[in-house]
């Protein structure tokens, strides 16, 4: 027995010993890097070089539960506004109950969470704001604080830290980052990264876009390379998207434009002129090379623009790659540009910024303020519109055009942007100051991620019934042009007031089941093969009584949440009809959820200027023809 002892601690000293050898041979920090990198082939940090690297992700302090009643405390208490300022929040407090009991959306909480700092750094400001007014020695004149574009020449040589442009109201769509510069260098290697702005506490912003071009290749190929990717805390790096395409990989469409254009990596044939005393002779097909966009020791011009669905990159002129948004990393929070690696730039310009108005220098201004809410009156129809809260172009484009229907100007019809709130303050305080001017707008108590959108449906039902009281209620986005008067008639010509879903009903969708698609959603979330019948989001029309149910139903906390916002509106409606609701699908053709045709009522994808010239074929033409081509 007393053998057996020996040879196990025996053994146990030895299995020690080589054990603290290997340790320290291969630390366990360095094999865990070595083997994350060997994972995925290439490392991902070497976009960093001289800047800080991201912080360590620290799973046991994110993964701790906190009480949504006190996550949100902060956003419902009291403060001290006057009552036009109290009018954007006129839905504000009656979403406390969605806002603490019903956190089953994706990314719920980190949008209270973010919302609550933003919210009372908001209200410091605008405290500060009034304490300044009643000090005449202050001048209380404020500039606008988003440009509408920023540039940067003669850039030159990037220091240790790289370059970086500070974008202080976001992107949005139309916005573009031009880049004019020569890969040089040993390699040729730069990286361009589109970030936001940092949690509090958290040392490194997420990375919305991560544009790593490799000239000479890297540890899966030694060909050219363009590397797309995210980095956030909480995730690390999200999956690579390459250009050129791996052999097994298809392109995907975003914007309806290639992932990867097909030329990249393709041999392309050059032609030679060989020069005699008397003629020039072409030469084809004498040196071939496989085509790539950047050269190391030639200048280029790179274009980053925002669209729909993602984000385009085109290089002197030609479209090369597509990167489509991914979940909570959406344009209005990239806040910075950041450049580095072996390029020599000669300009960045940042165009197309989203900026709000100067209302000292618009002369028909009280035209474009909401007009006041008749007292005790039923309206026809109320409109609630969702928008993001540095879109002031789109909203202004709306102010100025169909919002300026009879029926919206006498108070029959009355309209709401419906809006949360940015992580960034400039854009906060420039929204306040919005909707203190034109009395249209709601804040909503959270972050506006995409993926919240739903909570906005039910705050159009809320207003609509509660705040007022409207025959109809309608749901549109701020880049969708409404013709009210065609509205109107079709609710006459429908004839019901009662379990009416109006729009372009969709009755036979299934579920996209791919985890790739923007709309991908898991069996855990909708198990049957089919969704019941839907309209599509651009414009639809509920009747008060499926309006007043959804309002009723959050509130008492029974509402099943979907974040799809215009399907979980055909769900919630099929659960009445379920109980005995007898409801009405109107299917209405003219509504065009990607573009526009004549004769329409609704006309979706609709930039500002496209808005105003559809306004004024409406006026002038008095028909609804589309613009463009």
């Amino acid at each position: 027995m007393k053998k057996w002892y020996g040879g196990v601690l025996t053994t146990s000293l030895l299995m020690f010993l080589v054990l603290g050898y290997c340790v320290m041979r291969k630390p366990v920090k360095e094999s865990y890097v070595t083997s994350s990198l060997y994972f995925n082939m290439t490392n991902p940090l070497e976009w960093i070089n001289a800047m800080a690297p991201p912080a360590a992700h620290h799973p046991e302090k994110i993964n701790q539960v906190i009480p949504a009643e006190i996550v949100v405390s902060d956003l419902f208490i009291k403060r001290n506004l006057s009552a036009p300022e109290q009018q954007s929040l006129s839905t504000w407090y009656q979403l406390k109950r969605l806002t603490t009991h019903d956190l089953v959306l994706p990314n719920a909480i980190e949008a209270v969470k973010e919302a609550t700092v933003a919210w009372n750094n908001l209200m410091s400001a605008v405290e500060r704001d009034k304490l300044d007014t009643n000090d005449s020695s202050i001048k209380t004149g404020k500039q606008k604080q988003c440009p509408h574009f920023l540039s940067k020449t003669n850039a030159t040589e990037l220091d240790a830290s790289g370059f970086k442009l500070r974008l202080p109201c976001g992107l949005t769509q139309g916005s573009s980052i031009t880049i004019i510069g020569i890969p040089n260098g040993l390699l040729g290697n730069f990286r361009i990264d589109l970030t936001g702005e940092p949690l509090p506490g958290e040392p490194d912003p997420p990375v919305i876009l991560h544009y790593n071009v490799r000239l000479h290749g890297d540890k899966i190929t030694e060909d050219p390379v363009i590397v797309q990717n995210t980095w956030t805390i909480a995730h690390d790096w999200g999956e690579e998207e390459r250009c050129p395409l791996p052999s097994d990989e298809k392109s995907k469409k975003v914007d309806e434009l290639d992932q990867c254009n097909g030329m990249v990596g393709n041999v392309m044939s050059t032609r030679h002129v060989i020069a005699t005393n008397k003629s020039s002779m072409v030469q084809d097909g004498a040196k071939s090379r496989k085509y790539f966009p950047f050269k190391q020791g030639y200048l280029s011009v790179a274009t980053l623009r925002v669209g729909s669905e993602g984000i385009q990159m085109t290089v002197d002129g030609r479209h090369i790659t597509s990167f489509a948004f991914r979940e909570t990393l959406e344009p209005w929070l990239i806040s910075e540009v950041r450049i580095s690696g072996d390029i020599k730039l000669i300009s960045v310009v940042a165009s197309g910024l989203p900026t709000s108005e100067d209302s000292e220098h618009i002369s028909d201004l009280e035209a474009l303020k909401a007009a006041p809410l008749p007292p005790r009156k039923r309206l026809d129809l109320f409109i609630g519109v969702f928008s993001t809260a540095n879109n002031f172009k789109r909203r202004m484009a709306v102010r100025r055009t169909w919002m300026q229907y009879d029926a919206v100007r006498s108070g029959q019809v009355a309209v709401r942007f419906f809006v949360g709130l940015h992580k960034n303050q400039m854009v906060n305080e420039e929204l306040w100051n919005e909707a203190r001017t034109y009395r249209d707008i709601q804040l909503m108590p959270f972050v506006d991620y995409y993926s919240l959108i739903t909570w906005k449906t039910i705050a159009i039902c809320v207003f609509g019934t509660e705040v007022v009281s409207a025959k109809f209620v309608m749901k549109t986005d701020d880049d969708a042009f409404v013709r009210v008067d065609e509205i109107l008639s079709s609710m006459e010509r429908v004839n019901t007031t009662r379990g009416l879903l109006y729009g372009l009903i969709n009755a036979d969708s299934q579920p996209h089941r791919s985890p790739d698609s923007k709309w991908f959603i898991s069996p855990e979330e909708w198990s049957e093969e089919t969704y019941p019948p839907w309209a599509h989001g651009p414009g639809y029309v509920v009747s008060s009584d499926i309006a007043k149910t959804i309002s009723l139903k959050q509130r008492k906390g029974r509402l099943k949440m979907f974040k799809l916002e215009d399907v979980a509106m055909g769900i919630w409606i099929s659960e009445m009809k379920k109980k005995g609701l007898e409801v009405k699908y109107e299917k209405e053709e003219r509504i065009f959820n990607e573009g526009c045709r004549d004769g329409y009522v609704i006309a979706h994808y609709q930039s500002p200027r496209e808005m105003l010239c559809l306004w004024q074929k409406i006026e002038e033409k008095k028909r609804a023809l589309c613009c463009g081509d």
